[in-house]
């Protein structure tokens, strides 16, 4: 979704804004208590951090957890000079006093059902599909 949007605005803008990956593993709260520490592998940021505009880009928000992992990951790479979040669906039922600055849809939710996305590049289609979840259907 970050790369979509970097070309969207370099067809808008005439300037591509550099785009990076962050691995949120080490981050989260939900890690099991006493599990191995791996280094972030999955991060690619060919970029400085410190002083730079950061938009963390989300496909859903859902609790606010997985953002939170995000800017904590990307504060270990340097002091942007602000942290902004796009998500591509807002779905609602925070945990945590997160909001995006920039959102695709609200979609209201219920806790027993998800969102999924599902993008071209590796689903052959774009779409987003709200599902049950198994526990409710049982």
């Amino acid at each position: 979704m970050a790369e979509r949007l970097a070309a969207a605005i370099e067809r808008i803008e005439g300037v591509r804004p550099p785009v990076g990956v962050l691995d949120i593993a080490m981050h989260r709260d939900d890690r099991a208590a006493g599990a191995a520490a791996t280094p972030a592998s999955a991060t690619t940021i060919p970029f400085a951090i410190t002083d730079r505009h950061v938009v963390i880009v989300d496909d859903v928000l859902f609790t606010g957890r997985t953002v939170r992992a995000a800017m904590d990951a990307v504060i270990e790479h340097g002091r942007p000079a602000t942290i902004q979040l796009a998500v591509l669906v807002d779905r609602g039922h925070r945990e945590l006093p997160i909001r995006p600055d920039y959102v695709g849809k609200n979609i209201p939710t219920s806790a027993r059902e998800r969102v999924v996305v599902r993008w071209a590049e590796s689903d052959d289609r774009d779409e987003v599909v709200i599902e049950e979840t198994p526990e409710a259907s049982a």
